[in-house]
């Protein structure tokens, strides 16, 4: 794919989504030492829209969305969030950034010494101060309901199973309500079943919150039950953009020993 014209291609992509772009990514591009992840890589997010970027290990997928909310400092480029520079953002002007973005870990990330409830309460104290106690407790049963947990609330991580606590921490990223989802290998160390049920959590959580969602995935069923459209990394840069079946119907040699071998 071409990556020289990112502006031709979000508005090709404006009018296929009927959305209009929350993160602009130009000519981004990360080092870590001598060995360059991300190459001169252009892509952007569409408004209400689920990107699926794939890629096999040491593509550069997660230090895509790690750059994005700046926990990486990107070498060079712009990654425009809400129109706005993430590389030129103060410390504060970054932290206010975060709390618009849902960030899923591929560990889940919850606190092993706290309850379900209180894991989901330590975003809330800390971004909706204004919140009453009932309030972040209508709010705490809400997303547990989304996430079909509602009967874990009192329960420790220790207590839930693999796909219990990726439930469980999607239900602590959704509960500030988000506008843009990252989500960094939501399947990984997931049977097929519990998989396709965190797919279509994911999907449900575009639809109920309105989120746009970049989804950092190996995983071809996660990206065929979740994904508007896809991105395939190779060496640290686009190598191929389109829908779900041009993926499949594809004749390159690379993209079919991907899928098969997925």
């Amino acid at each position: 794919m071409n990556t020289s014209q990112p502006e031709m291609i979000s508005k090709v992509l404006n009018k296929t989504t009927g959305g209009d772009p929350v993160i602009e990514i130009n000519h981004l591009r990360k080092s870590f030492g001598q060995q360059e992840v991300l190459k001169n890589m252009s892509v952007s997010l569409m408004k209400g829209e689920n990107l699926v970027v794939l890629g096999k290990s040491g593509s550069g997928k997660s230090v895509l969305i790690k750059c994005i909310v700046g926990l990486l400092n990107a070498d060079g480029g712009t990654i425009n969030v809400f129109n706005k520079n993430v590389l030129a953002m103060s410390r504060e002007e970054l932290g206010e950034l975060r709390q618009k973005i849902g960030f899923l870990f591929q560990s889940g990330a919850l606190y092993d010494s706290m309850t379900v409830k209180e894991n989901l309460e330590f975003p809330l104290r800390r971004i909706k101060k204004e919140m009453t106690e009932n309030e972040r407790s209508e709010k705490i049963n809400e997303v547990l309901e989304n996430v079909g947990l509602a009967d874990a609330l009192n329960k420790m991580p220790s207590q839930l199973s693999g796909g219990m606590r990726k439930r469980i921490s999607l239900a602590r990223t959704i509960v500030v309500d988000p506008m843009i989802m990252l989500y960094d290998e939501p399947t990984t160390g997931l049977d097929p079943i519990t998989s396709d049920e965190i797919s279509s959590l994911i999907n449900d959580v575009q639809k109920k919150y309105k989120t746009s969602s970049i989804i950092i995935t190996h995983d071809i069923n996660c990206a065929h039950n979740t994904a508007n459209r896809i991105v395939m990394l190779k060496d640290g840069e686009i190598y191929m953009e389109g829908k779900t079946a041009d993926f499949e119907n594809s004749s390159d040699p690379f993209i079919q020993s991907f899928f098969q071998k997925s």
